[in-house]
């Protein structure tokens, strides 16, 4: 597979148009043509093979041909629930390497420590698409807006998944890693530069949530969150 490109919806049931910023990609910087076949998933974990039908720019038409199985496989779903830096750089790259990792939603919360009390999205699935992209992953997360710590822990739906929260208090040696079982979904908290505050760390455990490690180091917030996504991932690799 020398490329992969992303559409939300693909099927075998018609031809259809690539979005836009696709149809560019596909024609105008990797110059495929009609009869040419190219490399679509869905970022659900769906991978197929289409053969383009036409080639005007701003249109791009496919059609289905077959469908692929993926050498990247998931029986479990990682979720991160993560307040948003200061510098919005450093959630973007953290977004890019979790996504080629593998993540499934990633949730911004604001917390008492917050440094940041508004937070814009938009810019953030198309660093995703492009992680996904580049490093032929087949899993997009899906990326909710801000919200209220104390609503997200109350409101949000955690269902039988493994719950963690990254706040460490003394003599905390508990790691993530040792308490973590494969092939079970995973939500993962990761607090503000100031930590959760007394209230918020109460409260999560109240709500079941596991209090572990990261490591002895203390780590930055979106390093925090890329290191909680690895450590997922390495655990299901056993």
């Amino acid at each position: 597979m020398n490329a992969l490109f992303y559409h939300p919806d693909i099927s075998s049931a018609a031809a259809f148009m690539l979005l836009p910023e696709e149809a560019q990609h596909v024609l105008k910087v990797k110059r495929f043509k009609i009869t040419d076949k190219i490399h679509l998933t869905d970022g659900k974990g769906k991978l197929g093979l289409f053969e383009i039908i036409e080639d005007r720019l701003p249109d791009c038409k496919v059609r289905w041909v077959e469908w692929i199985n993926s050498p990247i496989t998931r029986t479990y779903q990682l979720h991160l629930c993560i307040a948003p830096t200061k510098n919005t750089s450093r959630i973007e790259w953290m977004l890019e390497k979790c996504t080629e990792i593998g993540l499934d939603s990633i949730h911004f919360v604001q917390c008492k420590h917050s440094e940041r009390a508004k937070f814009k999205t938009e810019r953030l699935e198309k660093i995703a698409i492009s992680a996904l992209k580049q490093s032929k992953q087949v899993y997009l997360p899906s990326i909710s807006p801000l919200q209220d710590f104390k609503d997200f822990i109350t409101q949000q739906n955690f269902g039988t998944a493994q719950k963690f929260i990254a706040y460490v208090p003394e003599n905390q040696t508990s790691s993530l890693f040792a308490h973590l079982k494969a092939q079970q979904d995973v939500w993962l908290l990761i607090g503000p530069e100031g930590d959760f505050s007394p209230d918020e760390i109460s409260l999560a455990l109240k709500s079941g949530f596991q209090s572990v490690s990261l490591g002895n180091t203390v780590l930055r917030t979106e390093t925090a969150g890329l290191v909680a996504c690895h450590t997922c991932h390495l655990k299901n690799q056993m």
